[in-house]
Parts: structure tokens; C-alpha cells; sequence
């Protein structure tokens, strides 16, 4: 079941991500951190900031650099209106296929 589920995450993964800064702006490690807490365990760091960088250049995210406490400064990413109208867009788009695949589990289960 491994495999299905980092399959199935590659293409949710940044809808999670907006969600995730949607709650609260924050900086690549905390957004990681957060979603380990969620329960997204093997969701790895250098994953996280590949996809950072991507909703970054595509307009998603607005950027503030904020001093760090060790080393350079941090980027803290907050969702922009751009971004807030990806996710909203993600969200009917989940919420339709998740109505559906949940239609194909009854069917196949006999209900």
C-alpha cells in the first residue's frame, strides 16, 4: 500500500501544502512539521521545498523573509489570492472525486 499512497500524494500534495499555509503563514520546516503532525509521516523536507518553490514562481504564495535565529533568513510563505483561489479550486476538485470514488467503493461492496 506504500507505493499507491506516495502515488496518490504526488498529485494532492500541493493542494495539501496551500491548506496547510492557508491555517497559518509559516517557513518550510514548520509547514513539514505540520504535516507530519497530520499524519503525513513520510512526507520528506527536501520534497516540501521543491514544491515551495514551485507555488512560489507559479504566483501562489506571497513570500517575507524573516530573521533567523540560526543562519540566513527564512522564508515564511502565506497564502496570497491567487493561492486562495488554487485551493478553492483543489477543494471542488476533491470534493468531486472523492463523491465518486466513494460511489465506486459502495457499488463494488454491493450497496
Amino acid at each position: 500500500m506504500a507505493k499507491q499512497m506516495t502515488e496518490m500524494l504526488k498529485g494532492t500534495l500541493e493542494g495539501i501544502v496551500l491548506a496547510t499555509i492557508a491555517r497559518q503563514p509559516a517557513y518550510g520546516y514548520e509547514i513539514t512539521a505540520r504535516l507530519r503532525d497530520e499524519g503525513f509521516a513520510d512526507i520528506v523536507e527536501g520534497t516540501v521545498y521543491a514544491l515551495l518553490v514551485r507555488i512560489e514562481q507559479r504566483g501562489l504564495v506571497d513570500v517575507t523573509k524573516v530573521p533567523s535565529e540560526k543562519g540566513p533568513p527564512r522564508k515564511v510563505y502565506s497564502l496570497n489570492s491567487a493561492g486562495s483561489d488554487y485551493l478553492d479550486e483543489f477543494w471542488r476538485s476533491w470534493n468531486f472525486l472523492a463523491e465518486r470514488i466513494e460511489q465506486l467503493h459502495h457499488y463494488r461492496e454491493g450497496e
